[in-house]
């Protein structure tokens, strides 16, 4: 019991920063960084900040948990922050919000398949249900136009998918003992190696509109610009030493001590957060259905992660 506590503990505030993240990616979006930009910046820091907080090296990995750590990377940084700044880019956040919310039912299936843990029961399913429409109400209220946009909407169903897979290797990981920082270092380093080659190719910047997503601007001016707002510099910081260097360093810790599928269970609340948040610091509307979708919301996560 005392180790559930202690893993709501740390889940609930990480959920509640991984929340606020889409706020801070839309307005450097909108500051003139590319989603490409975004992220190299975001890790980069986020690995800076690690090695800061704990110089020592991860030694005698073998080579089976070194391919681990490389997908882990792969697949939990490089593809899923990519593919959902994406998503944010090209499709409403409403459709992000609602699709990427479908991590724990897709994180259920691959630990069910991988890790032959029995997961998916009636309840699981039952909460599913009910938090999905939920998030639906969360998301689509007060929304004029809703319409599938199948490139963003792709992204996000991408993101969804490769979260579930970095959480089946966070299991492995946290059962090899390895120190936690040290780990979530060495899962940022391979991220950081796998963004070599869309680095590359975004440096070619072969048209405007693969410019806005993907590509590398460096121009003096240009650059100059962007790094001397104060403004882009509390968002760079907020994504990349708050929601990834500690966030996903205790992300990993939650999921040791509740167990993967019910430490996920937790990103159907995202949105919600997201609502609650809007509301209070830049004083958007809060209305009856967006409330009651929230708790909506929150009954779906309780009744999902019960054992």
């Amino acid at each position: 019991m005392k180790r559930t506590w202690t893993g709501l503990a740390i889940a609930v505030p990480t959920i509640l920063v991984w929340g606020v993240t889409f706020v801070d990616t839309k307005a450097l979006l909108l500051a003139g960084f590319s989603a490409l930009e975004i992220l190299v910046v975001r890790f980069a820091m986020a690995y800076a900040v690690l090695w800061a907080m704990c110089p020592r090296r991860l030694r005698g990995v073998p080579a089976r948990d070194e391919a681990v750590f490389a997908l882990a990377g792969l697949s939990g940084a490089t593809v899923y922050q990519f593919a959902e700044n994406l998503a944010i880019h090209w499709t409403n956040a409403s459709n992000v919000s609602i699709i990427v919310s479908a991590c724990p039912m897709l994180t259920a299936l691959a630990t069910q398949a991988l890790l032959g843990e029995k997961v998916l029961t009636w309840r699981f399913a039952a909460g599913f249900a009910i938090a999905m429409a939920g998030v639906a109400m969360v998301s689509l209220d007060g929304v004029e136009s809703f319409g599938f946009r199948p490139a963003g909407d792709l992204c996000a169903l991408g993101a969804s998918a490769s979260w579930a897979v970095y959480s089946v290797l966070v299991t492995r990981i946290n059962a090899k003992g390895y120190p936690p920082l040290a780990a979530i270092r060495r899962v940022f380093f391979w991220a950081l190696a796998a963004m070599a080659l869309p680095v590359a190719y975004g440096l070619l910047r072969p048209d405007a509109a693969a410019a806005v997503s993907c590509g590398i601007d460096l121009g003096a001016a240009v650059n100059a610009a962007r790094f001397s707002s104060v403004s882009n510099w509390l968002h760079l910081g907020f994504l990349g030493i708050l929601a990834s260097a500690a966030c996903f360093a205790a992300w990993n810790a939650a999921c040791e001590r509740l167990g993967t599928v019910r430490a996920t269970v937790g990103i159907y609340m995202i949105p919600a957060v997201t609502v609650l948040f809007a509301w209070l610091l830049l004083g958007e509307r809060l209305t009856a259905v967006g409330a009651a979708g929230a708790l909506l919301t929150l009954l779906g996560v309780v009744l999902s992660g019960r054992r």
